[in-house]
């Protein structure tokens, strides 16, 4: 076994280790508050909720026994965050989860008492959500999802190492609306493409319309893509991963599930290591801990994980160089 594969072995162990579960006071039900700017769950897809859920039953929380989660969901308009926020504060949660700039400014504007929690993908201080990622001095820490903005340099980088005769790249995002925070991502993500004499476009989802989405692509002859890093991309990352090897379209995504299920490359966080991470918080917090003491957390290691079976199936040949710097390759 190579050095690669001793890391990402010793590090699956670390994380498939159970945290401890710690009895809550008998009788006491804690109110979580979760904020989101995206659209509320429906039908059978899971809640943010769910992919908390389980390493907070590990650590003793289980919900309808002794937690209440309340969720908002703003349905992509972000008008509705602020009132949404102060529902949450009405409802005297004993903790809020916003998860991106946006809830977490509603969240910070709704309350400076309440803990906050967050998960973000940008620099809270560049935001103005914190002072300081060391000690926020405030009612809010949280965790991001990468530590230098959206990562978006390196995964253009290496997507191009893939596809070096792509000229035309796009980028796979959300509905904007106006949203500051994707407005951010889109101005990195163009950056990093002009630093490679390259062109990019960007589709907008609308709604949960992918077929119209990759139509788009299509028409627009996009060569290569990045799906930007969002909650609802991952959720929905079979009909994407689907869509992307129907057109044919190289592309990079955040997390390493989203190449699991087949996907060409991501580069990013580990996910359960990040959502556990969020559960540690919300757990210190509720046990009287406050946010201000508390640094918002980055994680130190990113991943780089590549398909070679979807790869192959494109009829891409992923170079050597790009192939050690694996932490996980799938063939």
């Amino acid at each position: 076994m190579n050095g690669r594969r001793t890391i990402c072995v010793a590090a699956a162990a670390l994380w498939a280790l159970p945290l401890r579960a710690v009895a809550q006071p008998a009788g006491r039900v804690l109110r979580l508050g979760i904020l989101r700017s995206g659209p509320a769950p429906s039908g059978t897809e899971p809640s943010v909720f769910a992919v908390f859920e389980g390493p907070l039953r590990e650590l003793g929380y289980v919900e309808g026994r002794n937690l209440l989660v309340e969720g908002r969901y703003a349905q992509n308009d972000l008008q509705r965050l602020p009132a949404l926020a102060r529902e949450l504060v009405e409802l005297k949660v004993d903790l809020i989860l916003p998860v991106a700039t946006s809830a977490i400014q509603a969240a910070k504007g709704a309350t400076t008492t309440i803990p906050i929690v967050f998960l973000n993908n940008g620099d809270p201080v560049k935001a103005g959500l914190v002072s300081s990622l060391a000690r926020t001095g405030s009612n809010l820490t949280g965790v991001l999802i990468a530590p230098e903005g959206s990562l978006a340099a390196k995964r253009v980088d290496m997507l191009k190492q893939c596809v070096v005769a792509a000229s035309r790249f796009a980028m796979l995002v959300p509905e904007v609306k106006n949203n500051v925070f994707w407005q951010a991502q889109i101005d990195e993500t163009k950056a990093a493409v002009a630093s490679l004499g390259l062109q990019l476009d960007v589709v907008e989802v609308l709604g949960s319309d992918y077929a119209a989405a990759f139509s788009a692509l299509a028409a627009l002859r996009s060569q290569a893509l990045v799906v930007a890093p969002n909650p609802t991309f991952l959720r929905d990352r079979k009909p994407i991963i689907e869509l992307a090897a129907k057109y044919r379209l190289p592309a990079i995504y955040e997390w390493p599930s989203q190449v699991r299920d087949g996907g060409l490359m991501s580069y990013g966080a580990n996910e359960e290591e990040t959502y556990r991470q969020v559960a540690l918080y919300i757990d210190r917090v509720f046990k009287g801990a406050k946010p201000g003491d508390l640094p918002v957390w980055q994680p130190s290691r990113l991943h780089l994980v590549i398909n070679q079976a979807t790869a192959r199936a494109m009829g891409l040949k992923i170079p050597q160089a790009l192939l050690l710097q694996a932490d996980e390759v799938i063939e």
